[in-house]
């Protein structure tokens, strides 16, 4: 495809400048672009000079006239339309059309703004609703066709999906010390827009405390966009985070891909196991938080980013500093702020709360009719150590709601969990970390419970655990956890080994 003759609308053969009042521009964008959702055009000044119907019925105008819409001609695009980017794609030097992401108060969308050439110079930016028309793919003009399909659809699926995956600070549950502090740290720190680090063990909540985060910042209308820097390999997660160009590498897409930092401009990116990302990707990173640019794979030109940077570790970043696996400048650049989300142990008296927090979501999301759990079962969960924290917590009550056989939950519907909580430490000498070695124990013990309840499927384990399949076998070398199960561990599984 040739972008050179595709990215712009090309005006032809017409005498008289489009821009001229006399320009009849109603009818003939209405030609050229009569199956869109909706369509803005401006000129060079940043004014309205024209709307469709569509986009009229969209701004409160359920049987728009040609004169409701003349009314607004010559207004400022942004008076009309605060959530706009048109102003910003209207530089000259802006000659091909880009895609962006918008939240209005009619949802989140995807549109497409396109300059409008004419002799050659750019005199305006026409926009078009994309994400509310899936029938767009097939009536754009074949010129445009091949450039958009690819990233469209994928545009699409991370706007659904950034809509699913909202959380709020209410979401953050527990009336404990630790949780109201918490709770008091994230609001401040939404205020600024600086680097943030969250600290925390498997399972503790720093996804959503992120997302809180950006719910309550200047940037919640914008996309929150997450990547696991453990999720994708070495030669993978460049191309995620920075993109790339046609042609950049064997396997690309044959149109190139825009990154993760590209979607989420204007917004937040969230980089979760940030201690995974690879050592030849750091340094890259490392330059996105100081110049604020990122260079594409396959491209000499850097493109500006603006999205704030919230990454999250279980690990303990500051020995892998010293031991040369992780960057120390790298470190220094995202520890702006640091965020240190509790264990369960640490406030297990908000057990109560989260039970109950869990079982209505649980209802609502699988259908369950449970009313709650006897006071005995709260009893013996408060003895538990919960080293998978409260995604452990939430995996066993939805166990227990599977198969339970009253609206109240009792402790025979746990009989495959209840347990004594773990009060004994590991052995300790002078020269051993007690702290280090006794979340090491409670996470090898869970990793084991884990595999052994899913006959060792990894993929299913990896699952159970929130976790991609590679870090699981990573944990299971650390913790020196045999990779094949040990005689007499299977049960029913046939393809256990996985």
């Amino acid at each position: 495809m040739d972008e050179d003759n595709c990215s712009p609308y090309f005006i032809k053969n017409r005498e008289e400048h489009p821009m001229d009042n006399n320009f009849d521009f109603e009818n003939n964008a209405d030609f050229y672009l009569n199956e869109v959702y909706g369509i803005i055009v401006i000129d060079m000044e940043g004014k309205l000079r024209y709307l469709n119907k569509q986009c009229m019925k969209l701004i409160g105008y359920p049987q728009p006239t040609p004169q409701q819409a003349r009314s607004l001609y010559g207004k400022p695009v942004d008076e009309v339309f605060p959530y706009t980017h048109m102003l910003e794609n209207l530089p000259k030097d802006i000659t091909k059309p880009k895609i962006v992401f918008y939240k209005s108060n009619y949802g989140m969308g995807i549109s497409m703004n396109v300059p409008l050439i004419y002799n050659g110079e750019k005199i305006g930016l026409m926009e078009y609703d994309l994400v509310n028309e899936e029938r767009v793919f097939l009536n754009l003009t074949d010129d445009y066709n091949a450039f958009l399909k690819d990233q469209l659809k994928e545009l699409h699926k991370e706007i659904i999906k950034l809509e699913r995956s909202k959380y709020t600070i209410h979401n953050i549950i527990g009336d404990s010390k630790a949780m109201m502090e918490l709770r008091a740290k994230i609001k401040r720190v939404a205020q600024s827009n600086s680097t943030v680090l969250i600290l925390g063990e498997t399972g503790t909540g720093k996804e959503l405390a992120a997302h809180a985060i950006h719910a309550l910042s200047d940037r919640k209308y914008n996309p929150m966009v997450k990547i696991n820097a453990s999720a994708f390999p070495e030669n993978l997660v460049e191309a995620e985070l920075f993109g790339y160009k046609k042609g950049a590498f064997t396997g690309a897409n044959k149109e190139g891909r825009i990154g993760k930092f590209e979607y989420a401009n204007h917004g937040t990116i969230f980089i979760d196991e940030i201690q995974q990302m690879a050592m030849t990707v750091q340094p890259k990173l490392l330059r996105v938080l100081q110049e604020h640019e990122i260079e594409p794979i396959g491209s000499n030109e850097s493109v500006p980013v603006d999205a704030r940077v919230i990454a999250a570790s279980n690990q303990d970043i500051i020995s892998m500093t010293k031991d040369g696996t992780f960057r120390k400048d790298l470190f220094f650049r995202l520890n702006v702020i640091t965020i240190e989300i509790p264990p369960l142990r640490d406030h297990i008296e908000d057990i109560d709360e989260l039970v109950d927090y869990y079982i209505d979501q649980l209802n609502s999301e699988m259908g369950f009719k449970v009313t709650g759990v006897e006071p005995a079962v709260i009893d013996k969960l408060k003895q538990y150590d919960w080293p998978g924290n409260v995604r452990e917590l939430r995996n066993v009550l939805e166990r227990a709601m599977n198969f339970a056989t009253a609206d109240t939950l009792t402790l025979k519907d746990f009989d495959f969990f209840i347990k004594p909580r773990n009060k004994r430490l590991p052995d300790y000498s002078a020269n051993s970390n007690l702290i280090e070695d006794t979340k090491k124990q409670a996470e090898k013990e869970l990793i084991e419970s884990v595999l052994e309840r899913f006959d060792y499927n990894k993929t299913h384990a990896a699952n159970f655990l929130n976790i991609s399949r590679p870090l699981l076998h990573q944990k299971m070398n650390r913790l020196g956890i045999p990779l094949t199960p040990p005689p007499g561990k299977i049960t029913s599984s046939k393809n256990s080994c996985r």
